[in-house]
């Protein structure tokens, strides 16, 4: 950008909202612009016509071209909303999407709110789970976990930030973190990509973590090992609940039911694609490892 002195904010906008590409391309910049700014969205309509200095404008094309290479831009502001919280990532997490929302909402439905209910959550990145459930449900005891330590930093720090207090965060591979507790629900947002999906090398998968993505040939490795392991760490009526691809819940709903899973059912996103399946243990069932 050019006469950097001289730019209103407003044009520096507009401007930059051209080089960006995709639907969302005015909403990224404005983001960007507000990153460098340290200012809010009211602030910037209100002051349109205020010039953006020679300091910020560097910032500011900084960040563009790092966005036009195809870095997240969540990763460049380093937070992202979900569901009422602000929460912060990192590349050591996957970025919350809104179609995980729709996970929270179901368990909630399924989470009383005046019960001291426990609940995991495995997986959790940046704790969007746990700590959209642990924010509604304030009774509840939360345990999250994560195999990556950097994951469970950034999950931590959000909890700080937004205020909520019980959660309690582990660290290790889906069930070994949990030892011989049982849960009222249990919910994750698993890796479910196939190995050497084409999608991986798009977007901004490219720069999230792999394992956090990909599961297996067919990216159902994952979900497998937590649908086997549940019943073991459910209380008898316990629920289950996976997200997934929009592809997958015909194999997800067999291999529940084959796990003697009961209530077994495909719940859709937005978008009316398959987003999660969920089941529920049954009073008599066997729960023994």
């Amino acid at each position: 950008m050019s006469d950097h002195a001289s730019l209103r904010l407003d044009h520096a906008l507009r401007a930059a909202a051209t080089r960006l590409a995709g639907p969302d391309a005015r909403h990224e910049a404005e983001q960007l612009l507000l990153q460098v700014i340290g200012r809010d969205r009211a602030w910037l309509f209100a002051h349109g016509d205020a010039p953006l200095v020679d300091a910020d404008a560097s910032a500011f094309e900084a960040l563009l071209s790092r966005r036009i290479a195809g870095e997240p831009v969540a990763y460049l502001t380093g937070h992202r909303g979900f569901w009422t919280l602000d929460l912060q990532v990192s590349p050591a997490t996957l970025i919350p999407r809104p179609e995980t929302e729709r996970l929270v909402e179901l368990a909630l439905e399924r989470l009383p709110a005046d019960a001291p209910m426990r609940i995991a959550d495995l997986g959790t990145g940046t704790g969007a789970i746990a700590l959209s459930l642990a924010g509604e449900r304030p009774q509840a005891r939360v345990v999250a976990t994560d195999v990556s330590e950097d994951a469970l930093a950034v999950a931590r720090a959000n909890a700080m930030s937004n205020g909520i207090a019980n959660v309690e965060f582990r660290h290790g591979s889906w069930w070994a973190p949990l030892r011989a507790e049982r849960f009222h629900l249990i919910a994750s947002n698993p890796p479910y990509i196939a190995d050497g999906d084409a999608h991986l090398a798009q977007g901004d998968l490219r720069f999230e973590p792999p394992t956090a993505l990909s599961s297996g040939v067919d990216g159902l490795d994952a979900i497998r090992e937590i649908v086997r392991g549940a019943p073991a760490f459910l209380l008898p009526g316990g629920w289950l609940l996976l997200e997934h691809g929009w592809d997958q819940g015909a194999a997800i709903r067999a291999l529940m039911t084959a796990t003697g899973f009961v209530d077994v059912a495909t719940e859709t996103d937005l978008e009316q694609r398959d987003r999660v399946t969920l089941g529920r243990v049954t009073e008599g069932q066997d729960a023994s490892r």
